[in-house]
């Protein structure tokens, strides 16, 4: 039985229905399912252009809630920080984890099932081993030159 999450904001089932880009405010943001594993520091190999993840936070993450510290000003205080759009996800996609939705529907997959629209519930994501709340630290933590020694493996 599908407890698939609705509000007033949000159309029923929209993953299903509509395209990326035909997606309200509300919709788009509702795709998020709170992992916090795109605000994990990735490295990038220069030779391979292979993904490394890593155990460390972005400096605005808070490692124990998996939120942004300042989600409306992320990208003025983090100039790296990557603000997904339905305009931009077919270029920035493969930085997001292999769970995210954003990136599994622009390349035509479905939301897992343990997706909190599809569950109605944001425990769903801790309960399937997705969240990164209480595995990470924080990039205030770490010096920078040592990022390669924080690179774990699976994370993705």
């Amino acid at each position: 039985m599908s407890k698939a999450k609705t509000t007033p904001d949000l159309r029923p089932k929209f993953w299903e229905r509509f395209d990326l880009g035909d997606l309200s405010k509300p919709e788009w943001e509702a795709l998020c399912d709170g992992c916090g594993k795109c605000c994990v520091i990735k490295l990038e190999d220069d030779d391979t252009d292979e993904l490394h993840y890593t155990d460390v936070a972005c400096r605005l993450f808070d490692v124990d809630t998996c939120r942004c510290g300042n989600y409306a000003l992320r990208k003025q205080m983090v100039s790296g920080c990557v603000v997904l759009t339905p305009e931009n996800i077919d270029r920035n996609g493969y930085w997001m984890p292999s769970t995210c939705a954003y990136r599994l529907l622009s390349e035509g997959d479905t939301l897992p099932d343990w997706h909190p629209l599809i569950t109605g519930t944001q425990q769903s994501v801790i309960d399937a081993n997705i969240s990164v709340a209480g595995k990470l630290v924080s990039e205030f933590d770490v010096d920078e030159d040592d990022l390669e020694d924080h690179v774990i493996e699976g994370f993705q």
